[in-house]
């Protein structure tokens, strides 16, 4: 137990290890890279994509031109118009339609009007008042000069991410509400600073940038790659959200430079870059995206600004990340620090924060970590919070073999956690209004077994009003571990493991009507104190103790501390054991079994409705006691040997001993 105990302590050091902000760590700029290396595998052959084909097929020269088009005329473009690199004025609203053709070569001055997205390419310049026929423009990486598929250099990288950006801003403002990309494969330069912010390193400004109001959809086929970042730098991203609003992305694949990046000798886990970020982003989806081989991490969450400040703070607010898959990703899938009304539902979560031949795991590893940043001002003992991170619904989501855990609630509240199918563990500590309701925890691996499945941390006088209810855990070491104050434990399933339940450091908490199921001890409590604590309805089969209270509220401090144990079942042949235990009320429960009290204070045993033990006695004493009182029980002639008997008390003192009312059948 004191291993486990101990286990508990370091992991939770480690949990709380800072992620920092990530807008506000900024990096130099890293010298210039030359080819990229080790193509990723996500993709068979990426050093020569198969291109997907525009619609431009109709090969045949027109046999007009544009010097004599007349006003709200239509243009219907079934051949190929060559416009010899002249610049043509357009009457007012001239109408151009695709049905196969093309327009190249020129220049187009347009006063009212509207052209087909698919005569759009690097070949032809727009000018004046012109919007597209359809609000969906459809990308052809071949129509565009500055985009080159396949394996590259840094500076050709960096032309993709600027032409990309640049196509996504032009079509919107040709009204395009919808940028559709199909077959593609691409390297993007994104951890390098660009002008003018040639010194100080922005993620969020270098990514891709999606504009308000938009939406990426990309395919299956569409692979958006990171160009492998220098070593030591840290931070960078594919897409970004920046200060927009009304933007989504969905479909398509980010895959990061985890398999090709070098790693400095003086990295502690967070080199590296996420593949998207959403900086004060409202209203913001992102809908079955495939992330994988992130080096730093898949997406990260925060704000421009600090929340202390609202003359420059931009909450994030309204994210919903849904249908994706995060895998092999780097340190963590999801790193939360500062937004609000999030929603993380139907997406899964695999080999998070495991290493692999070309790195370690980074540091958290968690598959979602919500971290904001506050400190407490050292003169005043005032908490100042640097960001927020509250009203956040992950919901429906499947995880399996993060190492560190599944989800991690750090700084944050009104955090619901629902409904999930999760392989490995989840802890929260300094947070409030969080309940985990609902999910399984079914441990699949060795290493996921010996774990806890949830562990409520002591989160200080900044967590309350939490709640873990209605979860179903399977196959762990220990199950729901809490050192949590004003904690709900209720209607919990565990089985198959070891501990049920451990509580310790804990107070102003319900413990109530679980189903424990386990080889070892049902529920326990060594070490610590418990105070204010109840612990009602719960059915228990143990096969160790039912109950195994120890060193528990034993020092002079913890003398007016109370737990009660009331209406529970504990349904098999084992003991209840209150050991070096102090301020303990057992009433109205069933026990199969017995139960013993030895050097312990401030004990009430009262109407117990069945005390039936078989291969013990029904009540034994021991040791030196105080205050214990023993009244109004019913118990059952021991089943087994016959040195066993109803109520043994054997205890050294005698005198501190209350006797009444028992039955013995």
């Amino acid at each position: 137990m004191k291993n486990l105990l101990y286990y508990l302590l370091i992991l939770m050091t480690c949990v709380a290890m800072s992620c920092s902000k990530e807008n506000v760590d900024e990096v130099l700029a890293p010298e210039t890279g030359e080819e990229n290396p080790t193509p990723d595998p996500d993709n068979p052959d990426p050093d020569n994509p198969d291109p997907d084909t525009p619609p431009n097929d109709v090969t045949t020269p027109c046999d007009f031109d544009l010097s004599n088009v007349a006003a709200n005329s239509t243009i219907i473009l079934d051949c190929v118009l060559d416009l010899n690199g002249e610049t043509i004025t357009l009457p007012n609203n001239v109408d151009f339609e695709f049905e196969g053709g093309d327009l190249k070569n020129g220049k187009l001055i347009f006063s009212g009007g509207k052209i087909a997205g698919e005569l759009l390419s690097s070949s032809l310049e727009l000018e004046g008042d012109v919007q597209l026929k359809e609000p969906v423009f459809e990308f052809f990486a071949s129509r565009w000069e500055g985009i080159v598929e396949g394996t590259t250099t840094s500076d050709i990288a960096q032309q993709n991410n600027d032409e990309l950006e640049r196509l996504m801003e032009f079509t919107k403002s040709l009204g395009a509400t919808t940028f559709k990309i199909g077959k593609f494969d691409a390297y993007f330069e994104v951890t390098k600073p660009t002008a003018p912010y040639s010194i100080v390193f922005h993620p969020s400004i270098e990514a891709v940038n999606i504009p308000s109001n938009f939406n990426l959809v990309m395919s299956d086929d569409t692979y958006l790659r990171m160009f492998t970042g220098e070593a030591g730098t840290e931070n960078g991203a594919i897409l970004a959200f920046r200060d927009v609003e009304n933007s989504s992305v969905k479909g398509g694949r980010l895959i990061g430079d985890r398999r090709s990046r070098v790693y400095s000798s003086a990295d502690v886990g967070l080199e590296g870059a996420h593949t998207c970020v959403i900086e004060s982003g409202r209203n913001i989806t992102i809908d079955g995206v495939k992330f994988s081989q992130g080096s730093k991490g898949a997406i990260a969450i925060h704000s421009l600004g600090f929340s202390f400040n609202p003359n420059t703070y931009k909450p994030t607010t309204g994210v919903t990340i849904k249908n994706c898959s995060f895998t092999d990703i780097r340190r963590m899938s999801i790193a939360l620090t500062d937004g609000r009304d999030i929603l993380i539902e139907g997406n899964t979560f695999t080999n998070v924060g495991q290493p692999d031949a070309n790195s370690d795991g980074g540091e958290v590893g968690y598959a979602i970590n919500i971290e904001a940043t506050r400190r407490r001002n050292p003169d005043t003992g005032e908490l100042q919070e640097y960001e927020k991170a509250f009203d956040i619904t992950i919901r429906g989501n499947t995880e399996k073999n993060s190492r560190g855990g599944c989800v991690s609630v750090t700084i944050g509240q009104n955090v619901t956690v629902e409904n999930n199918t999760f392989d490995t563990q989840l802890v929260f500590t300094h947070t409030s209004g969080t309940r985990i309701i609902n999910n399984t925890f079914k441990a699949l691996s060795a290493e996921s077994a010996d774990r806890f499945a949830i562990f409520a941390a002591d989160g200080g006088v900044t967590a309350f009003n939490n709640e873990i209810s209605g979860n179903t855990i399977s196959g762990y070491d220990l199950g729901i571990s809490t050192n949590a104050d004003d904690t709900n434990i209720t209607n919990n399933t565990i089985t198959d493991g070891a501990i049920g339940l451990q509580i310790g450091k804990s107070k102003n908490s319900q413990v109530n009507n679980n189903t424990i199921n386990v080889s070892g001890n049902g529920i326990s409590a060594t070490n610590s104190f418990v105070n204010n604590v109840t612990l009602k309805g719960n059915t228990v089969t143990a096969g160790g103790f039912h109950v195994y209270f120890a060193q528990l509220n034993d020092k002079p401090e913890y003398d007016a501390y109370r737990v009660t144990l009331d209406g529970n079942k504990f349904l098999n042949a084992k003991k209840v054991s209150f050991s070096n235990a102090n301020g303990i009320t057992f009433k109205n429960n069933e026990v199969i079994g017995g139960l013993e009290i030895g050097n312990a204070s401030n004990i009430v045993v009262s109407s117990n409705t069945q005390i039936k033990p078989e291969e013990s006695d029904g009540i034994r004493l021991y040791g030196t006691h105080s205050a214990v009182s023993i009244t109004n029980n019913t118990i059952s002639e021991p089943s087994g040997a016959a040195r066993f008997v109803c109520l043994n008390n054997n205890s050294d003192t005698p005198g501190a001993i209350t006797d009444t009312g028992n039955t013995c059948n």
